[in-house]
């Protein structure tokens, strides 16, 4: 895995910003590369200069928004049978299918939000939403309000960490972790924030 980790990062380096869009869209449709090397790498990048953090950042997103709508696909004309049955060639394993399904069971078409700062869950979280068969532009909506507070943060993670930004691989889904409590911190903060304002006459 650490060779084929290096493989990702050394396209990234070549390609830049259409290697994010492929290397997120990839991860989102459930191949397991870790989004803390993608945007860590690319955070390290933009610190050297090669890229610029608001293009990376689009790149980020767009790649997983692709992919989570493939994903999304797959669910609903593939349905639970065929991800039980196919899922194990992406790596996917009935864990990881069980623990998107109970967490969007639980928390229905917000899980496509939430979970987007949280990491593994994040990965496969469209496959059920395509099974329920959700409205598709909430799930849309919902996906990019997710994303983007989630790329920017470890994105701008691999930029403040520079040499250092492969910490982000070494503490893998703790990093993540770190990223996603500081993200949904400050959403909290806001919706709080904005609750707590007084109308204006």
């Amino acid at each position: 895995m650490e060779h084929f980790f290096n493989i990702v990062i050394d396209y990234i380096a070549l390609w830049g910003y259409p290697a994010i869009v492929i290397g997120m869209a990839l991860e989102n449709a459930c191949i397991p590369i870790p989004s803390e090397i993608i945007l860590g790498f690319a955070g390290y990048l933009v610190y050297l200069g090669r890229l610029d953090f608001t293009l990376a950042i689009t790149a980020g997103v767009v790649g997983g928004l692709v992919g989570s709508i493939i994903a999304y696909q797959v669910g609903y004309y593939g349905g639970e049978s065929f991800i039980t049955t196919y899922g194990k060639y992406v790596l996917l394993s009935k864990s990881h299918m069980n623990m998107a399904q109970k967490w969007f069971e639980r928390y229905g078409l917000k899980a496509t939000f939430f979970s987007r700062l949280l990491p593994v869950i994040r990965t496969f979280i469209s496959l059920p939403a395509g099974v329920a068969k959700v409205n598709f532009p909430k799930f849309i909506l919902y996906t990019l309000l997710g994303s983007i507070p989630w790329t920017i943060g470890l994105i701008y993670a691999g930029k403040l960490l520079g040499e250092n930004w492969q910490t982000l691989n070494v503490i893998g889904h703790k990093a993540s972790i770190v990223v996603a409590a500081g993200l949904i911190g400050a959403v909290l903060y806001y919706i709080r924030k904005r609750r707590n304002k007084p109308s204006s006459q």
